[in-house]
């Protein structure tokens, strides 16, 4: 059997058809990290789907292997009128092969499509990985927070970098 390479993953736009999908691979994310899952609590904008990734108010990317979603990302416009990247996961075995890369290079070319300036995000402070790869693609921390309700104890820091390029609002 042909082993796959990061070449045979390709990003390509999703639907609210692929949600269930994108909850699963949260949900191993979830679990791998030991935090409680509780989907409706967690990812309740995936649950909603058009509502926050239909266009134009935002858009989700996902990276299939064999059938199976193994990575995702969504964003969404604020009201501002800049963005916010959501959503970025991917299964172990994926990780440091430029499929991140992958799919925040999709977010910030929707960005740029729709005439969005900046991009925002909100990251879990547990997810080191992540935030080495925001950095390398231009992010700059901009902030702490505390989420006091979730039973994930969870503290996340704020990330932010401009969007070259982005035409003027189509």
């Amino acid at each position: 059997m042909r082993r796959m390479s990061a070449t045979d993953l390709a990003v390509r736009p999703a639907g609210a058809a692929d949600a269930v999908a994108v909850i699963e691979l949260v949900g191993r994310v979830f679990h791998e990290y030991g935090f409680v899952w509780h989907p409706a609590t967690e990812v309740a904008d995936l649950l909603a789907f058009d509502r926050h990734y239909q266009a134009p108010r935002g858009a989700f990317f996902v990276v299939s292997r064999e059938g199976s979603i193994v990575g995702s990302v969504g964003v969404e416009r604020t009201a501002d009128g800049a963005a916010e990247l959501h959503r970025l996961y991917l299964d172990p075995d994926l990780r440091g092969r430029g499929l991140g890369r992958a799919l925040v290079l999709a977010v910030l070319e929707w960005c740029r499509v729709h005439g969005i300036g900046r991009l925002t995000l909100w990251s879990d402070t547990r997810f080191a990985r992540a935030h080495l790869l925001y950095e390398r693609m231009g992010f700059e921390r901009i902030g702490e927070r505390e989420l006091p309700e979730d039973p994930n104890r969870t503290r996340e820091y704020g990330f932010a970098r401009a969007v070259a390029g982005a035409a003027a609002n189509p």
